[in-house]
């Protein structure tokens, strides 16, 4: 068993809930539940209401190396998984004013201060960040292959890791299995990458690593248990969560303990592209299946005084969630989740209230080099770091004080070391100009990139 987070998993105590101002302001613009945006809705434009139809391209047909294999349950563009699809919705009217909302984060700031000011001392903080897929497709794994046959990919945080360090807990989804060079370092559509890449999150200041996605099983049991024994021999000090060795392992609910607060995280996937769990591991995937999801969910509230859950769904390539995002997200807010991070639609999503949970529908990929061409191809090089921070209120509950999201770019340039990440706010028009993703959309640009996330984001992200 990991003694987590740098060893700093101890207790397991209480519930959690939100911070007064945020819940209220959270009742002042929920009238059905889930889907109250957390962006400014008159920013954005009637495209991304409208799901399926977005100007910005996503509802192309590509050849991308994010789609899933010939026997995939999940087809490019179509929701995920078919057995769990409910009809679309239409679109409801959004009233959600973004002055309303800032007005009431800042009012719960300042009754957090007063209070820790009245006992004469700082509330316990915790902050969290999270970032989208590490999608190796086969020209990112030759950029960062060296002469004598190792890899080296630290050219990819080079310019993100010091936000990824600075945060208490830092989240990444690590879509691809780590098999290590003995199972062969591969792209779309069996993807399969080395250990270094483990190595680099490490070294970027990741502390949980998340696995449960649709590539999990492209490299077979082997490619499972390469990847588990990895982490367990090589970076204890690291969470790994959504795979397992054993049946006792899938049964623990992972909790870290950082600052007083104790933070129960679940990580679940929709499916494994058509490749079955193998049978004398049932244990192996943590799959997003109802009952076990609700089982885990109670667990978790009893054990931590916040709970995160971290699903790999929705459809690929639409920047706004679909019926069975909508479900799920209503299933973990009616059981107790507080905070909801996804992932897998390789392109930003919106964050809204779902009831009193705070929803990060996708967070697109954190770096890629899809092989898709053509209108919308632009948007899968725009990623998320979802930030959240934590306090515990006069009551003793825990709730969040502050959220937002950071954007992300990937550059591309041809040659050793020609993938990195960087906040959008740093990036620059002539960068953008030279980005390698040109030759296959000529329409990304700087510009494009913040267009890009107005519209998903409205005033929520950092410019």
């Amino acid at each position: 068993m990991r003694t987590g987070i740098n060893g700093k998993v101890t207790g397991k105590v209480c519930i959690s809930r939100l911070c007064p101002a945020i819940l209220l302001a959270g009742m002042l613009v929920l009238t059905g539940g889930c889907g109250s945006r957390a962006t400014d809705a008159d920013n954005m434009s009637d495209t991304t209401v409208a799901a399926g139809t977005e100007s910005t391209g996503i509802g192309e047909t590509s050849t991308d190396g994010t789609n899933p294999a010939p026997n995939s349950e999940l087809h490019e563009g179509k929701e995920t998984p078919a057995t769990e699809k409910a009809p679309e919705a239409e679109p409801v009217a959004e009233a959600t004013p973004e002055q309303s909302a800032a007005s009431d984060e800042e009012n719960t700031a300042d009754v957090v201060e007063e209070n820790a000011a009245d006992n004469g001392e700082e509330p316990a903080r915790v902050t969290i960040c999270m970032v989208g897929d590490i999608l190796l497709h086969t020209p990112i794994e030759e950029a960062s292959r060296r002469d004598d046959g190792t890899y080296d990919y630290s050219h990819i945080f080079s310019e993100t890791s010091d936000l990824i360090s600075e945060a208490d807990i830092a989240l990444v989804n690590e879509e691809v299995i780590i098999g290590g060079a003995e199972l062969g370092v591969s792209g779309y559509p069996a993807f399969n990458a080395s250990y270094e890449i483990g190595d680099a999150l490490a070294d970027a200041g990741f502390d949980v690593v998340l696995h449960a996605t649709n590539h999990v099983l492209d490299k077979g049991t082997k490619g499972l248990t390469n990847c588990y024994d990895y982490w367990e021999a090589n970076h204890p000090e690291i969470e790994v969560l959504g795979i397992h060795d054993s049946p006792e392992d899938q049964a623990r609910i992972s909790v870290l303990e950082v600052n007083g607060i104790s933070i129960a995280i679940l990580n679940y996937t929709y499916g494994t592209n058509g490749i079955p769990v193998p049978s004398d591991m049932p244990y192996a995937v943590d799959l997003l299946e109802e009952s076990r999801v609700i089982e885990d969910l109670k667990s978790a509230e009893d054990m931590a005084d916040f709970t995160i859950v971290c699903p790999h769904w929705g459809t690929e390539y639409r920047l706004t969630p679909d019926p069975y995002q909508e479900k799920w997200a209503k299933i973990f807010a009616e059981n107790g989740a507080d905070l909801v991070i996804g992932t897998h639609p390789h392109v930003i999503e919106p964050i809204e209230w779902c009831d009193e949970t705070l929803v990060y529908y996708s967070l697109g990929n954190y770096v890629n080099w899809t092989s898709g061409t053509g209108p919308g191809t632009a948007n899968r090089m725009v990623g998320g770091m979802a930030e959240v921070t934590l306090t515990r209120s006069e009551d003793g509950d825990v709730c969040i004080e502050d959220y937002g999201v950071t954007a992300l770019v990937t550059d591309l340039r041809a040659g050793s070391d020609g993938v990195t990440v960087y906040r959008l706010s740093d990036y620059t028009p002539e960068l953008a100009d030279r980005n390698a993703i040109r030759c296959q959309d000529p329409s990304f640009s700087y510009e494009y990139c913040n267009s890009l996330c107005d519209e998903v984001w409205g005033e929520l992200w950092q410019k």
